[in-house]
């Protein structure tokens, strides 16, 4: 069963082609990261697939009644603008509070919810996006960077805090991502993204792959 995919999309912007002929699918409970340099195209992907950009060519392909929670790379937080992370989960649509309490829990941050956004280091903003990602029970999440300006140690706990989602939620997962190691350790299936997809496949096979150490 495919929950969502790309079938031969090519995307433009600005006049200048940024995806080609990319096809792609994402099954449930599947962890798959599109690796690639910068300006590659992957966050241009990933807002195609969301439906954010338009299709030059090709189409987007979705389960019927499909629901996508979303990570970004990053959230801008007003510093002057005191907000809780419990009323951050119910913007903006109001969350009761057992299920605010339960997305919290999953993502490790119990008892939490009076903190201040502001308050909160760059690995626990993370894990309260994705804990506001998981309130709607997404049959699949789609994470920006999602480790964007952590260090390693917080990377590597975030990746697990992912295979511990799958796990408990049978959510699929689609990342983009730069950090290649860590991301090979916690990933299903990797793609490597150009403008084009160069490569794809296990962990294995794609580091072996001459295009993937021709990127890297």
């Amino acid at each position: 069963m495919t929950l969502i995919a790309a079938d031969h999309i090519c995307v433009r912007l600005d006049g200048s082609e940024v995806l080609h002929d990319v096809s792609l699918a994402i099954a449930p409970a599947e962890i798959v990261t599109i690796l690639g340099p910068n300006g590659s195209g992957k966050s241009t992907l990933l807002r195609a697939l969301l439906g954010i950009l338009p299709l030059a060519e090709g189409r987007i392909l979705r389960q019927a009644g499909l629901r996508v929670g979303y990570v970004p790379q990053r959230l801008q937080i007003d510093r002057t603008m005191p907000i809780t992370v419990r009323r951050f989960l119910s913007l903006p649509v109001r969350t009761d509070d057992a299920a605010a309490s339960a997305a919290l829990d999953l993502v490790g941050m119990s008892g939490r919810g009076g903190d201040q956004m502001t308050a909160l280091s760059g690995g626990q903003l993370q894990r309260v996006l994705l804990a506001r990602a998981l309130l709607g029970k997404p049959q699949i999440l789609m994470l920006d960077e999602p480790t964007q300006g952590l260090d390693q140690p917080g990377e590597a706990a975030f990746y697990r805090l992912i295979e511990d989602v799958r796990r408990d939620t049978g959510a699929g997962v689609l990342m983009v991502s730069h950090d290649l190691h860590v991301v090979m350790a916690a990933s299903d299936r990797v793609i490597c993204l150009n403008g084009h997809i160069c490569c794809e496949g296990t962990p294995r096979v794609v580091s072996n792959a001459p295009e993937y150490r021709a990127l890297f």
